[in-house]
């Protein structure tokens, strides 16, 4: 049940941010209240032992201009088997892209949909940054599955890399994570969401 419990928290979190007028005050309350389930829920992704000690998440200053309001664009449906964290794989279509210009900078995340039961959206990314100040094997926008979603404006999806978090594995290898896949390797660095940890 207590896992359960976690993802209702993280439901009832995004739809708080969802609600929200402000995108940095968003992201503070998003920050404040993950930062507290990490340190007190049992499925959180630090190991017992640290949780007493954690003082927070490290994050990048918000930067409004890491904010998107994507229109999706359709693509060519394409399988992969996307590596895991534990030597893995995780099935995935990409069935969209998503444009975007980054400090003058033209990139384009492909979005993918989990082939496992329930299906699911799924955004992860790496950039210049990982493996330096942000987690090697790179980060999340969107998953579905787990209720991270910010929504949309005006039929537009939100891509705010301000909200980008790490997997789970980047804390405690026993969690299985799939991992960014080379066509959402941004060349680009991306100093925004959590550094790493």
């Amino acid at each position: 049940m207590s896992l359960l419990d976690w993802k209702r928290h993280i439901f009832d979190l995004y739809r708080a941010v969802r609600a929200h007028d402000d995108p940095r005050a968003a992201r503070e309350l998003w920050r404040s209240r993950k930062d507290d389930l990490f340190r007190a829920h049992a499925q959180s992704p630090l190991p017992e032992e640290k949780r007493a000690s954690f003082e927070g998440v490290p994050y990048f200053d918000y930067d409004p201009a890491l904010r998107f309001l994507v229109s999706i664009e359709e693509a060519e449906p394409e399988r992969y088997d996307i590596a895991s964290s534990r030597d893995g794989t995780y099935s995935f279509t990409r069935f969209a892209r998503a444009p975007l210009n980054i400090a003058g900078t033209d990139v384009e995340l492909e979005v993918y949909w989990l082939e496992a039961y329930g299906g699911g959206v799924f955004v992860p990314f790496r950039d210049s940054t990982s493996s330096k100040s942000t987690y090697g094997a790179g980060r999340y926008l969107l998953d579905t599955v787990k209720g991270s979603d910010l929504g949309e404006v005006d039929g537009k999806l939100v891509i705010d890399f301000n909200f980008a978090y790490n997997p789970s594995c980047s804390y405690d290898p026993q969690w299985d994570c799939p991992l960014a896949p080379p066509p959402n390797w941004l060349r680009v660095p991306v100093e925004a969401g959590e550094r790493y940890p």
